[in-house]
């Protein structure tokens, strides 16, 4: 499965989790909610993955954690905030660098329209 098919359940799983449940709930809830309903599509999905950092000769084995990697390929970043600001897309991108990963979805869930509160961030993704 590529990366964009990979995309295509997860905005599907959002749509249905935020029409369902709406927004206002914790970041922590809607992370274990769109965990199951990748699972639940045949996903292989890991929560609060450690991806290690290297900075000159320190090795840090937890630099952050990726709220969810689907299918080992596309990482999720789950917000439950008033509105996305910049530095969430490049925090984002910061992550898929350093797991050299080339797909990240960024998810607000604190808005009307769950359109409105998605983001596609690429590290060198092929289209």
């Amino acid at each position: 499965m590529t990366e964009n098919e990979i995309a295509t359940q997860i905005v599907d799983a959002a749509y249905k989790i935020h029409t369902t449940l709406g927004p206002g709930l914790l970041e922590s809830v809607y992370e274990a909610v769109m965990a199951e309903e990748l699972a639940r599509r045949g996903l292989r999905v890991v929560r609060q993955q450690a991806i290690p950092v290297v900075y000159e000769n320190v090795h840090l084995e937890v630099g952050f954690r990726a709220d969810l990697i689907v299918e080992g390929k596309v990482i999720i970043e789950i917000k439950s905030v008033e509105a996305l600001a910049p530095v969430h897309r490049k925090q984002l991108l910061t992550y898929l660098r350093l797991a050299d990963k080339r797909l990240g979805i960024l998810i607000n869930f604190d808005v009307e329209l769950i359109k409105d509160g998605m983001a596609r961030v690429v590290n060198r993704l092929k289209e």
